[in-house]
């Protein structure tokens, strides 16, 4: 990092940078435990979830305060501004991944009420597991400033997209095939649309950390999954 004259500057830079490092372990451990809490049908885990997003909304809301703070009494420029302005769309990015992660253990708690829907669970324990690992991956990038790293995670997003898909489809076969499983299915289908949207912070983030290094809009079209003409898709995938 590049040194300044005014020490409190640069600490003030640095603190930046770790409280973002520490919101974003938050809320990768919010995303593991929600997907555990349903592949466990725990309970417990599920409604610490939801308690812990507060600490989220909290830190967001302090990383703006002081990246103002810091724009308003510092004026920096170059690669110090778009540090600035990187911590506060990250913040975003891993609020709304936190509120995601909520709405998960939510509907957790849910399904615990009813009859255990095992196939279905591991499918959505699969994904999820997909989803943390790019969203470790990705802050990882971020902590080590590697926008190398960064951008192969951004790579992989139709993975996710494929990942969801194929959940859709597993979905509505079983509530073709039993219409009881409609209410919980439809749950299970919430949740991989959460996930789904996790994995699109994840590649936003790898976006801005190019952002914040080389100091160039990453222009890149995102890789799209394509359906199989021949299977069934998803509203995502349909044309209005």
């Amino acid at each position: 990092m590049t040194q300044h004259t005014v020490k409190a500057y640069g600490d003030e830079l640095n603190q930046l940078t770790a409280e973002v490092a520490r919101m974003g372990g938050l809320a990768e451990a919010q995303v593991a435990d929600a997907v555990e809490s349903v592949a466990r049908r725990d309970v417990a885990l599920a409604r610490a979830v939801v308690e812990r997003d507060a600490r989220l909304d909290g830190l967001h809301r302090e990383i703006e305060k002081k990246a103002i703070r810091l724009i308003a009494l510092r004026a920096p420029v170059a690669s110090d501004l778009r540090k600035t302005l990187a911590s506060m769309k990250l913040a975003t990015d891993l609020e709304r991944t936190g509120d995601l992660a909520k709405n998960i253990a939510k509907r957790a708690l849910i399904l615990a009420e009813g009859e255990p829907m095992q196939p279905l669970t591991r499918s959505i324990e699969r994904m999820g597991k997909l989803v943390s690992t790019r969203l470790r991956d990705v802050l990882d990038a971020y902590a080590a400033a590697e926008v190398e790293r960064a951008i192969s995670v951004w790579n992989t997003d139709d993975e996710v997209d494929e990942h969801y898909n194929a959940l859709f489809r597993e979905l509505l076969t079983y509530m073709m095939g039993d219409p009881r499983t409609i209410g919980a299915c439809t749950h299970l289908l919430f949740m991989a649309k959460n996930l789904e949207r996790i994995g699109d912070h994840a590649t936003n983030i790898a976006e801005t950390i190019h952002y914040e290094i080389t100091g160039l809009e990453f222009t890149g079209e995102r890789p799209r999954w394509t359906p199989d003409p021949a299977e069934p898709a998803s509203p995502e995938t349909t044309s209005a």
